[in-house]
């Protein structure tokens, strides 16, 4: 009994005893209260079934009730098992009584409720012990009480459960014995192995010395049981935790710890040396289970205070903060090559990172795409902020910056500049007072000013402000300030080299495009051209006058963008102009094109270059007015669209022939001939203007199909639908465009002739001529016209062996053609004094302005223009 498990055994028995003891009290009242309960359901029950049987309330009118009833209410009380059943009249006299001496004598007991149709149970004491009675009224038909019925029962007779429950709660505490006999033999067996056969004395030592050494030591430890509450804590780590006296047994999650901590010391896996942020300091956390080896389920941790390692941490942090802040520049702050926008995209990603309000002030001449200079003008380029009612100057304010401000020294020596206090610098209120004393009272405290330098050249100048943020800048705010504005300004600067290099080739290239329409009447022309947003393109348009009245047509587009695809553009298009002067077909002029395309351009074996011509298409046409034919051939072009007089718009299917210089040499241009009536449109176009990002081309053409069927009015308003309706509002592409409708020459306007090869036919020619002429009103061209006529179908009739044809055009100029079947060409050379003939052609390249041969599939025209004074 002096070892701990016998006072274990002694409490235990104690404790099952005393269990024991309750429960058979409880068992003992219960069973009380439950035979009081059934005795009463009994006496009620029988005594409302007798008093409610048939021919009980009948009995009770006959002369002598007893003799009936007697019998009947002992069988009933035999069966009922219940003490007595007395039947009494309803002033209490008994009919019926188990002794039947007592009949006739006054019932005792509380018969005024069951007089008045109540039932009444009730629970009397007497000299053998406590019963319970039961009194119902006995009704006839008419419900008056007749008669009173009585039963009884004594409580004792009914059976107790506690003797049936006895025998097991005495098992269930010799159990209990016997389970606390074997614990006890347990617990001693665990003891005698876990203190090794040590005596209490010195175990109780051994604690003192543990206990001492574990509050001495400078390193906290914790102790933790296998459902993760707090065994055992040292006084140093109550001091590292800020741990209360009383936090032992508690659980660890209930200590409002830090979460990674709690998840480290729950975790029951083995850590090292584990740095975790705890309150102000830094803990270096070791933690390992003590199941190992047999210990107790659980683990214990030891956390050692590394709060000297917090700066360089904290450095470690702000250098890490720092290169997120630049990484996430990188892709906020360069997105376009727009100088103004990327200028933007830095004051609004610093202003929401950084700095409370950031300005960017930009030069002059980087706005342009030019070159800065020492001597360059500066202009608020970007603002952004936290809030826009700042006192800051706005948006396109030319600056000027005074000697003693931050911004004036950081511009002259190329540095960033720190000002933490405003209000305690002077130098910067020199650049307007009346401003920077608003800037102080809005509550603006600190600034760092830092020119953007790119390649050697300050660009401008980008200011960072703080007034919400308390903290000033400081000197790593300074070393941030100046790498972001040296990343920004390569954006800006490439920014700048490509709306420079956009600049001149928008500008070459409008200059390589006509800038006004030809004379002629053939078409009436409407044109537009839009350069594309990423840099201006190869796209172009011409309208050239050929002979004889004709107008070509031509839109074409160089691939690629930049200064190369425009100066390519104009080489292509001065060799357009240079062979529609021969008066080729449009099929052979694009042959000659290609060839001249595949020809010049760089690049051995066909492969191109980087920034050479990688192809072209073209689309050349000619309009005749006479015969109001389009002749139209492509090389890799959309085909144009044609809308008829009706207003019905139509693509013909026509052969699409390859893109100009991809030295496709085998494959043919193929011309088509179009019947255009008077009145019609002609629409060309560059693949810019139908195709996109958000549509293909398809897509494009079906677009544009519809707007052509809606559009009313001249060629003008056609293009203002087209562009209204087709055409993105940022093309990647250049789109160039024209609708010219056509016009007719009437047939007042032509005269034919057709002669044989015969000399006696010429005369007869030139009089017909002077008479057209008198008619038209030309009659001062006839001694021209005629000596003209004279050489050329002379000419013709030398050379020729068929039929002579003769066309005279009254357009702007006097038009005068001869068609013969001879492929002979004409050569105008001086002729010596000693040769008979070769002075036609001299005259008549003395008195026409202009002449040429054209040639046909069965013959040539010669053909000649003079000026009319009409």
């Amino acid at each position: 009994m002096k070892s701990l498990a016998g006072q274990v055994f002694v409490l235990q028995a104690i404790m099952a005893s005393l269990l024991i003891g309750v429960a058979v009290f409880e068992t003992v009242i219960q069973s009380e209260r439950d035979s009081t309960d059934e005795a009463r359901a009994r006496v009620r029950s029988v005594a409302e079934t007798f008093a409610t049987a048939k021919g009980v309330a009948d009995a009770m009118d006959d002369p002598d009730p007893s003799a009936e009833l007697q019998p009947r209410a002992e069988k009933a009380r035999k069966v009922a098992d219940v003490d007595y059943i007395v039947v009494t009249t309803p002033q209490g006299v008994r009919l019926t009584h188990p002794q039947p001496s007592l009949i006739g004598g006054q019932f005792i007991g509380a018969i005024g409720p069951a007089q008045r149709g109540q039932v009444v149970v009730e629970t009397l004491d007497d000299d053998d012990g406590r019963f319970v009675q039961a009194i119902a009224p006995i009704q006839d038909s008419d419900h008056r009480v007749v008669g009173l019925v009585a039963t009884g029962l004594r409580i004792g007779d009914v059976p107790v459960a506690v003797t049936r429950q006895l025998p097991l709660l005495v098992s269930t505490g010799v159990v209990a014995v016997l389970i606390a006999v074997g614990g006890t033999v347990l617990v001693t067996r665990r003891l005698r192995r876990q203190t090794r056969g040590l005596d209490p004395a010195e175990l109780a030592r051994m604690y003192e010395h543990h206990d001492a050494v574990l509050h001495a030591v400078k390193e906290g430890v914790v102790i933790l049981d296998g459902e993760g509450r707090l065994v055992l804590v040292n006084d140093e780590a109550r001091r590292l935790l800020g741990l209360a006296q009383e936090a032992e047994g508690a659980r660890v999650r209930d200590l409002g710890l830090e979460p990674r901590l709690v998840q480290l010391l729950t975790s029951g896996g083995l850590v090292e040396d584990k740095v975790i942020p705890v309150g102000d300091r830094l803990l270096a956390v070791n933690h390992r289970s003590t199941e190992q080896n047999g210990g107790p389920a659980g683990s214990v941790a030891t956390l050692r205070d590394t709060t000297e390692l917090r700066v360089l941490g904290d450095q470690a942090e702000a250098t890490r903060r720092r290169l997120k802040l630049l990484y996430e520049a990188g892709n906020h702050v360069g997105t376009s090559l727009d100088v103004t926008q990327t200028a933007q995209e830095l004051a609004d990603f610093a202003g929401a990172r950084f700095a409370d309000f950031v300005t960017i002030d930009l030069a002059g001449e980087v706005l342009s795409g030019g070159e800065p200079t020492p001597a360059s003008e500066m202009y608020r380029t970007a603002v952004s902020g936290i809030r826009d009612d700042h006192p800051l100057y706005p948006l396109n304010t030319r600056i000027h910056y005074a000697a003693a401000t931050p911004h004036a020294s950081g511009l002259g020596s190329g540095s960033a500049v720190l000002v933490p206090s405003l209000r305690e610098s002077t130098g910067w209120r020199g650049q307007n007072p009346a401003l920077t004393a608003d800037v102080l009272a809005y509550g603006i405290h600190s600034l760092i000013t830092a020119p953007l330098l790119a390649r050697g050249e300050t660009l401008g100048m980008a200011t960072f402000l703080r007034s919400d943020k308390p903290e000033p800048f400081d000197s790593e705010d300074l070393s941030f300030a100046e790498e972001l504005t040296a990343r920004a300004a390569i954006s800006l600067d490439n920014a700048r080299r490509f709306t420079r290099e956009h600049t001149l080739a928008v500008t070459l290239q409008r200059s390589l495009l006509p800038h006004t329409l030809p004379q002629q009447n053939a078409l009436k022309v409407a044109h537009r051209y839009l350069p594309a947003q990423a840099g201006a393109g190869g796209d172009w348009f011409d309208i050239i006058p050929l002979p004889s009245a004709r107008v070509a047509l031509v839109v074409g587009d160089v691939v690629g963008h930049g200064l190369q695809a425009a100066a390519t553009m104009g080489r292509l298009r001065t060799a357009v102009h240079n062979f529609s002067a021969l008066d080729l077909t449009p099929d052979e002029l694009l042959t000659h094109l290609d060839e001249l395309v595949t020809r010049t351009e760089p690049g051995g074996d066909h492969q191109p270059e980087e920034g050479t011509l990688a192809g072209a298409t073209c689309l050349y046409a000619i309009y005749d007015p006479v015969t109001r034919n389009c002749s139209v051939a492509l090389a890799g072009h959309p085909a144009p669209f044609f809308i008829r007089p009706d207003r019905t718009v139509e693509s013909p299917d026509l052969p699409v022939g390859p893109p100009l210089g991809l030295g496709l040499g085998g494959l043919p241009f193929e011309a088509t001939e179009v019947h255009v009536p008077k009145g019609s449109d002609i629409v060309l176009f560059t693949d810019g203007l139908i195709e996109n990002r958000a549509q293909g081309i398809d897509e494009g053409l079906t677009t544009l199909h519809r707007t052509l069927a809606q559009a009313h009015g001249g060629p003008e308003q056609i293009c203002e639908a087209i562009l209204a309706t087709v055409v993105p509002e940022s093309p990647r592409d250049d789109v160039a465009l024209m609708v010219a409708r056509t016009r007719a020459l009437s047939t007042e306007n032509v005269a034919e002739w057709e002669l044989a090869p015969d000399p006696e036919a010429v005369a007869d020619l030139r009089a017909a001529t002077t008479r057209k002429l008198e008619e038209w009103r030309l009659g001062d061209e006839a001694f021209t016209t005629e000596l003209i006529i004279s050489e050329l179908v002379t000419n013709a009739i030398r050379y020729s062996t068929g039929p002579i044809r003769v066309r005279l055009i009254r357009d702007i100029s006097l038009i005068c053609e001869v068609y013969d079947n001879s492929s002979t060409a004409p050569h105008l050379r001086r002729a010596a004094t000693t040769d008979e003939g070769g002075r036609g052609l001299y005259l008549i390249s003395q008195f026409a302005q202009h002449w040429g041969v054209r040639y046909t599939a069965r013959g040539k025209i010669i053909w000649t223009e003079q000026q009319t004074s009409s």
